[in-house]
């Protein structure tokens, strides 16, 4: 054979197994994903149907001040216009079912999701999971543990509340008394924030001593169960200072039932309408403006321009306002 002869078939050869090649490759199947780990890892976008989805897992639908912030992202989503779609889900103060909601959200194709934390020392796993998934994340209302720069916070600086709370009770105390402050959940950073801002202003006065301080779990009933509870053990209490409204609304049930309605100064934080209303009536001495509307429409604004790749600051503050009887009628709508 010649040496010609030889090199085709060599080349004939090399010609048929590149094609072979490039066949078992068009054929190929994808590399199996572990089931646990999150559905895609693209980067977002608004090829389904021109519409931007925005999976939104809030910790508890019970908490009255969360559902008015969830009144605040409808509204804000609804000025959005049709491009925008919103879905909700409620945690049940759950974090492993919180985790679930986010995976789920993620398998769905959302663009972007916002949470409500249960746990703000447990949103690692939360954060990881869309990191893992290139999908945006937003943070409302309680501030994480740890808040890496590429996921984003939309909230009030809570130590604040707490500040402008107690310096009105210690105003309307005349400096001395005694305290009880009612906290929220003890793994959440806002009611561990405004302690910290009750405890702070009270350390400012020699003659104001806290002398009981609990969880009531944000809870009206807990309120007021706590409140019964304290007023029980015979001690002098001239102040309850509440780490949000319902748990002072709780408290002044209780206060009413023992005869002593307009004996104690009661604040709370949120400003609900029912708050207001208490306010109004003259029973509860002040409250703290947090911003619900704000906070739900902010969230949903920031997630929504990070879908569409926008940049927004890592940390967006609503402040608080003290509301008082001498203004709380600004705050009426």
């Amino acid at each position: 054979m010649s040496v010609r002869k030889t090199l085709a078939m060599v080349l004939a050869l090399l010609i048929c197994l590149t094609m072979v090649l490039s066949g078992c490759a068009k054929n190929e199947p994808a590399p199996a994903t572990d089931s646990n780990a999150p559905a895609t890892s693209q980067e977002p976008s608004t090829s389904t149907g021109g519409k931007i989805k925005i999976g939104v897992s809030i910790s508890n639908f019970d908490d009255t001040f969360l559902m008015y912030m969830k009144d605040g992202m409808d509204e804000y989503a609804k000025s959005l216009g049709s491009e925008v779609e919103v879905t909700y889900v409620d945690a049940k103060e759950d974090t492993a079912k919180q985790l679930s909601q986010v995976e789920n959200f993620i398998s769905q194709g959302v663009n972007a999701i916002v949470v409500v934390p249960v746990n703000t020392e447990a949103t690692e796993p939360i954060t990881a999971a869309c990191q893992d998934a290139k999908v945006p994340l937003v943070y409302v209302n309680r501030l994480p543990g740890n808040l890496p720069d590429d996921v984003v916070f939309v909230g009030s600086e809570s130590i604040d509340a707490g500040i402008f709370q107690m310096e009105y009770i210690a105003e309307k105390l005349g400096g001395k008394g005694n305290v009880v402050i009612m906290m929220g959940k003890l793994d959440n950073e806002g009611a561990i924030m405004r302690t910290e801002g009750v405890k702070q202003v009270a350390a400012k006065y020699p003659d104001i001593n806290i002398i009981f301080e609990q969880t009531a779990n944000w809870s009206r009933e807990e309120g007021m169960s706590l409140m019964e509870n304290w007023l029980a053990t015979g001690k002098q209490i001239d102040a309850v200072a509440s780490n949000n409204d319902d748990m002072a609304l709780g408290a002044l049930k209780a206060i009413e039932a023992a005869g002593k309605l307009g004996q104690i100064v009661v604040g709370g934080v949120d400003c609900t309408p029912d708050a207001l209303a208490e306010l109004e009536a003259g029973r509860l001495d002040c409250t703290v403006f947090q911003d619900a509307a704000g906070q739900g429409g902010g969230a949903i604004d920031a997630a929504y321009k990070l879908a569409k790749g926008e940049k927004v600051e890592n940390r967006v503050w609503i402040p608080f306002q003290l509301v008082t009887p001498e203004n709380y009628k600004e705050f009426k709508k």
